[in-house]
């Protein structure tokens, strides 16, 4: 178990190393639009499924596997959010996921997190870092899909959650808005974007509980629903 001091010295180094590479990539951007008078921000590659994106917060999201019993657009923060209660087809296991999606060309994901402890008001417990990976998505692929997501225990005074978190886009995703700054970075220098959605999962569990214990569950839902990004909005 990593304790919650220690993680965030390590999310604290790895927003550095991400940040560093954000500064470089920015520059060495930069100096072509310098010489040219041409500035790439100016005009961002356009998001060809914008409008799927969109949609999502009033539609929700397909989850193999799993039964919508409730969805419906839930405004947290300064975002719309799809807040969708979903039940294990074949027994009464159910689960809540929140998917904030990337709105336009300029929208980038900053605050999600933030917003989200604030509306619940919840009391964090258990947290550490929480990977998992996605078989590949397209025929004659063997290029499996990374996700470095947080993990942690959320109580409010009525109910106890663990709580997996991380911003998706179509080839991976991360926690750390950082790491996708750079991703998109990358993506803009061929012309293109990498677009993105903010994912909550939330599993209910016993008061005071070990988050562990829901580990395996969350971690098969977390691959369900970045497998259904990956061949659907995003």
């Amino acid at each position: 178990m990593i304790s919650f001091t220690k993680f965030l010295k390590e999310s604290q180094f790895s927003q550095v190393v991400a940040l560093l590479l954000l500064l470089l990539l920015l520059v060495l951007g930069a100096i072509p639009g310098y010489l040219t008078a041409h500035w790439n921000w100016q005009e961002l590659p356009r998001i060809t499924n914008i409008k799927e994106l969109q949609n999502l917060p009033r539609k929700g999201l397909s989850v193999p596997g799993w039964q919508t019993v409730e969805q419906r657009e839930q405004q947290i923060g300064e975002g719309k959010w799809s807040y969708q209660v979903i039940q294990k087809q074949g027994d009464q296991t159910k689960a809540i996921v929140l998917l904030r999606p990337q709105t336009g060309s300029k929208d980038q994901p900053v605050v999600e997190w933030t917003e989200m402890n604030s509306f619940w008001q919840w009391q964090i417990a258990q947290y550490r870092s929480a990977d998992f990976t996605v078989k590949p998505q397209k025929a004659g692929s063997n290029a499996e899909t990374k996700v470095e997501a947080r993990f942690f225990r959320a109580s409010t005074g009525q109910q106890t959650f663990a709580v997996l978190q991380w911003y998706a886009w179509s080839n991976g995703g991360h926690s750390s808005p950082l790491r996708w700054f750079v991703v998109d970075q990358i993506a803009q220098w061929h012309k293109k974007r990498a677009p993105w959605v903010a994912v909550s999962i939330l599993i209910p569990m016993e008061p005071l509980g070990q988050v562990e214990t829901t580990w395996n569950q969350a971690k098969s839902i977390g691959q369900t629903v970045q497998a259904a990004l990956m061949t659907g909005p995003l």
